[in-house]
């Protein structure tokens, strides 16, 4: 059945979790019970702090986009007034917080009129692409910017992650610093898709091909990989993704072909190992790695953890339509739904939640 647990428990829920958690867990993915089909979110907490700005735009302007890098910085994009495109009396508008959305300030959009407008955010760098003029990346917080063209810019390729795929090529590249480089040695993995790699030495490479899971590993940054099996999951796998924790614990991710059907988890001990989940709900919206070997699962029935074979429910303030996501640092943010944006603030899955909102004048 799901449990359910008051935010008094969810350090108990944490510790029970990782405990059971820990050893070789090899079994195959439970049937789920008749209650795993009920899709009324749990009870949720409220956000312990909300944090609404008025801000100098029009009310013309749609609710902006918003990018956080980590819990203090963030980017705000105004670009639409109602149907696209924009018209000439709806130039972009660029805002950022340096204080977690307490207060935020405007900066110069480089080419605030344009067909459609996007904006991309990472550790040191500001990327925005104004179509059909180009993109201009910005690497000292928006006071200065550089254009190009043709996209992506180096400096947001570099940003993603030191191992990433190539376009074109399909094959696993490492950032030098200018561009990405094909290793000498590539994995050999069917319908290849997904690369990752954390602080460490372990780099995970995955994909599927006719519903079935595959995977490499290397322990030496890339110069070498393991063909790993990866045990049959119950049901195919759409899409496989990589996902390696900056501690080194490394998940795959099979995405159901539906895309809405709870996916099969994966976690590498001294192979894969499926990740039982008994009691999960059907369907999810959104699935990430919080640490202390859970994973976080977001969907039409609230927020809950994945840990010790077993789905428990979490008493986060996230709604059905709420997309979760990990920051660089390890806050949580959430984005869809009701507007605004969450951050949740803390370890594994006790977090205190903020809510963010800009409004215009």
């Amino acid at each position: 059945m799901i449990g359910r647990i008051s935010g008094r428990a969810v350090l108990l829920l944490v510790l029970m979790l990782a405990g059971c958690s820990i050893g070789d867990v090899r079994r195959k993915p439970p049937t789920p019970s008749s209650r795993a089909a009920v899709t009324t979110p749990s009870p949720s907490a409220a956000v312990a702090e909300v944090r609404r700005v008025r801000v100098a735009v029009p009310q013309r302007y749609d609710p902006p986009y918003v990018e956080f890098v980590d819990a203090e910085h963030g980017y705000a994009l105004f670009a639409n007034c109602g149907e696209p495109p924009p018209g000439d009396d709806c130039p972009a508008r660029l805002f950022a917080t340096d204080d977690g959305g307490r207060s935020w300030r405007e900066l110069r959009h480089p080419h605030p009129a344009a067909e459609n407008h996007q904006l991309y955010a990472a550790p040191g760098v500001l990327t925005l692409r104004s179509e059909p003029h180009g993109w201009w990346t910005s690497t000292d917080g928006g006071t200065s910017f550089t254009h190009r063209l043709d996209g992506p810019p180096p400096q947001w390729v570099g940003a993603q992650s030191r191992f990433q795929l190539i376009e074109g090529s399909g094959q696993v590249g490492e950032w030098d610093g200018q561009r990405l480089r094909p290793l000498a040695a590539q994995p050999r993995v069917p319908g290849l898709s997904t690369v990752d790699a954390g602080d460490g030495l372990l780099v995970v490479a995955a994909g599927s091909e006719d519903g079935k899971p595959y995977a490499a590993v290397s322990f030496d940054r890339g110069r070498s990989w393991q063909q790993t099996p990866v045990p049959a999951p119950d049901g195919h796998v759409g899409v496989l993704r990589a996902v390696v924790e900056r501690d080194g614990t490394a998940w795959l991710v099979g995405q159901r072909p539906d895309r809405r059907s709870f996916p099969a988890l994966w976690r590498l001990r001294r192979g894969w190992n499926l990740v039982g989940a008994d009691g999960h709900p059907p369907q999810i919206q959104s699935v990430a790695p919080i640490g202390g070997g859970l994973f976080a699962v977001t969907g039409p029935a609230g927020a809950g953890a994945v840990g010790g074979g077993r789905y428990t429910e979490l008493p986060w303030p996230i709604g059905p339509d709420r997309s979760l996501s990990v920051l660089t640092d390890g806050t949580l943010v959430a984005v869809g739904g009701d507007g605004g944006i969450l951050l949740g603030v803390g370890w594994v899955a006790e977090r205190r939640w903020t809510k963010i909102i800009l409004d215009t004048s």
